[in-house]
């Protein structure tokens, strides 16, 4: 069995929800079935939401790498940070990083 499309689990999805909120309209319940129903309701809105957000992500065009393989990273991390302790090392590092920044 193949593996549903994103846009076809964002409609089944979306359709459900919108099934279960007209039957918590039109039931009016507010005992426990109430509120499993309205979770339900807002799991599948979730589901509905992702599947659309997957399936925008599936049709954009991989981006190119802002950084090529022979950049420096663009920030310092905690542990450079810590080592370099001193005032001069840090200036040091801001002045490169604006260097390397500057066309």
């Amino acid at each position: 069995m193949t593996r549903p499309d994103a846009r076809t689990v964002a409609v089944v999805a979306g359709v459900a929800a919108l099934g279960l909120l007209v039957t918590l309209v039109v039931w009016r319940r507010q005992d426990l079935v109430g509120v499993v129903l309205a979770l339900l309701c807002v799991l599948l809105a979730v589901v509905a939401g992702v599947s659309v957000a997957a399936a925008r992500e599936a049709d954009e065009p991989p981006a190119a790498d802002a950084q090529s393989v022979d950049a420096p990273p663009q920030s310092v991390d905690a542990d450079t940070l810590e080592a370099l302790d001193s005032r001069d090392a840090l200036r040091a590092v801001r002045e490169r990083r604006q260097r390397l920044s500057d066309p």
